[in-house]
C-alpha cells in the first residue's frame, strides 16, 4: 500500500450527495475525534446550490445565518480509496458536541441502537439502479441532458453478450474498483431499459449498507467519467422505464431471522407480521424518503415495474413490500417503492422505523394481497401518494414515524422537501406530464 498523503472525510446530504472535504494526512491525525469544521449549509443547500428556506431551522442553522457544525470521521469505514488517497465516512455534530438529528446517518444509527436495544439485529442490502450513456459527463452538460445515447444499444432486457463492449468494459471496471477498495458485491446484470444496470451490494448491518451504498455510487460515477462516458440515478430520465433502488431487509434475534417460522416456513412468522403492520400503516408517511424528488412519481407507472398501491404480498413483485420467504437464513421484506434517487439512509431508517413500531406494537398488517396491485378499479385498495406534495402532507400529519426518527429530524426533511416543490412550481417551464429540463439540470447528475 502506498503512504497515505490525503483523506477524504465524507458524508452525505439529504439529497444524496457526497459532500466533506479532503485533509492532508497530517491535518487528519490531528483531528480524527474532534472532526473538522464544515459549514452548516452542508445540510441547507438544494441541488442547484441554494440555500432552501420558508421554514424553521434547528439551533444549529442559526436561524439561517451560515455558522460551522462538526464532521466526525467513523473509523471502521477507513479505506484505501487509491493509492495515497484514503476515505474515511463521518457523521455530523453541532459545536457543543451533540449528534445533529437531521443528519441522515445519524438518523440510521439511531434506529440501528434502537434494534439493539431490543436485542434485535438487522441485515440489510441495496439493490443498485443508473443509467450509462455514451456520451462524456461534459458533452451531457453541454447537452443539458438531453437526447443522450445509451450505452450498450438499444434493447433493454438483453443477455450481456448482445451488448456492446464499451457496456461489459463498464460493468466490469466497475467490480473491479468494488473489488480494489473491499466493497462486497453479489451480482450484476442489464434492467429494462436501453443502457439501464443493476448491482446487487452484500448484505450488512443498517449503517455498513447505506455506507456501501454510498460508495458504490461514487464508484460508478468515477468509473463513468473515467471511460468518457456519464451515468444517473434519476428515477426517470426518459419515457424508458424508470429506475428504483429496492431495499432487502431480514431481522435477527439471539435465535435467529424472526420474520421466519419453522413450524410453517411458507408463511410470514408472526413478528414478520407485526413487522409489516407498522410497515404498511407508516408507508404513505414515509414515501417521501422513498420517493424524493419530482421525478420519483414519475416512475410511478403501472405495469412498469414499481408499485403503485400500499399494498404487501407473498412473492408478489406487483406490492409495496414483498414477503420472500426463503429458509431461515434468506427469509426477508423487499421494499420495493424506493427511487434510484433516494437517500439510503433516511430511506432505510424510515423503513426500519415503522418495522420497530410494529414490533413493539404488535400491529397487524393489512390482508396479503393476492392479485396483480397494477391497474385495478378506482378504490381496491390505497394508492401510493402521486406527488411530493402529497407525499410531505402525509409524513407531516403522522405521528407514529416522529416517535422514532424524531421531531428535528422530521420537520427538516418535510422542510426540505416543501422548498423542492415550490423550486419546481416557481422555476420550472413545464408540461407536469413531460419532464422538464429543469428536472434534468436539478438530478441528472447529482441525485
Amino acid at each position: 500500500m502506498a503512504p497515505i498523503s490525503s483523506v477524504r472525510l465524507e458524508a452525505t446530504n439529504h439529497d444524496g450527495v457526497l459532500i466533506g472535504k479532503t485533509l492532508s494526512s497530517a491535518k487528519y491525525q490531528s483531528c480524527r475525534e474532534k472532526g473538522v469544521a464544515v459549514p452548516d449549509l452542508v445540510l441547507g443547500l438544494d441541488l442547484s446550490n441554494h440555500s432552501a428556506l420558508g421554514f424553521g431551522h434547528p439551533a444549529w442553522r442559526r436561524n439561517g445565518l451560515i455558522t460551522d457544525i462538526e464532521l466526525r470521521p467513523d473509523e471502521t469505514t477507513l479505506i484505501e480509496w487509491k493509492p495515497g488517497m484514503a476515505s474515511v465516512i463521518g457523521d455530523l455534530w453541532t459545536l457543543q458536541g451533540e449528534p445533529v438529528e437531521a443528519d441522515p446517518r445519524q438518523a440510521l444509527k439511531r434506529i440501528a441502537a434502537a434494534y439493539a436495544k431490543r436485542g434485535l439485529s438487522v441485515l440489510a442490502c441495496v439493490e443498485i439502479e443508473a443509467t450509462v450513456f455514451q456520451e462524456s459527463i461534459d458533452q451531457a452538460r453541454a447537452q443539458q441532458y438531453q437526447n443522450l445515447t445509451p450505452l450498450g444499444g438499444s434493447c433493454g432486457a438483453a443477455l450481456v453478450h448482445a451488448k456492446s463492449p464499451d457496456y461489459v468494459e463498464y460493468m466490469e471496471a466497475v467490480v473491479a474498483r468494488f473489488d480494489e477498495i473491499g466493497l462486497p458485491w453479489e451480482a450484476w446484470s442489464d434492467e429494462a431499459a436501453s443502457g439501464q444496470i443493476e448491482f446487487n451490494i452484500a448484505p450488512a448491518d443498517p449503517v455498513t449498507a447505506a455506507d456501501r451504498w454510498a460508495r458504490a455510487r461514487q464508484v460508478m460515477r468515477e468509473v463513468a467519467y473515467s471511460l468518457g462516458r456519464s451515468v444517473t440515478f434519476m428515477s426517470k430520465w426518459s419515457a424508458e422505464y424508470g429506475q428504483g433502488a429496492h431495499l432487502n431487509v431480514s431481522v435477527s434475534d439471539e435465535n435467529g431471522n424472526i420474520f421466519f417460522d419453522a413450524n410453517e416456513p411458507s408463511e410470514p412468522s408472526e413478528r414478520m407480521l407485526h413487522f409489516l403492520g407498522g410497515v404498511m400503516g407508516t408507508l404513505e408517511a414515509s414515501t417521501s424518503f422513498a420517493l424524493p424528488t419530482i421525478t420519483s412519481y414519475r416512475r410511478l407507472m403501472d405495469l412498469e415495474g414499481p408499485p403503485t398501491t400500499q399494498t404487501w404480498g407473498i412473492a408478489n413483485k406487483s406490492c409495496a413490500v414483498r414477503a420472500v420467504l426463503a429458509g431461515p437464513t434468506a427469509t426477508r421484506l423487499e421494499y420495493r417503492l424506493p427511487a434510484a434517487d433516494s437517500n439510503m439512509y433516511s430511506t432505510l431508517a424510515a423503513f426500519l422505523a415503522g418495522g420497530l413500531l410494529g414490533l413493539d406494537e404488535k400491529s397487524t398488517p393489512p390482508p396479503r394481497f393476492e392479485r396483480m396491485a397494477w391497474a385495478l378499479a378506482p378504490g381496491t385498495v390505497p394508492l401510493v401518494p402521486k406527488n411530493l406534495y402529497d407525499a410531505i402532507a402525509a409524513l407531516e400529519a403522522d405521528d407514529h414515524l416522529r416517535r422514532y426518527l424524531g421531531d428535528e429530524f422530521v420537520d427538516y426533511w418535510v422542510g426540505l422537501r416543501r422548498w423542492e416543490w415550490f423550486s419546481y412550481h416557481t422555476g420550472a417551464e413545464r408540461t407536469d406530464d413531460q419532464i422538464s429540463v429543469w428536472e434534468s439540470l436539478r438530478y441528472f447528475e447529482l441525485a
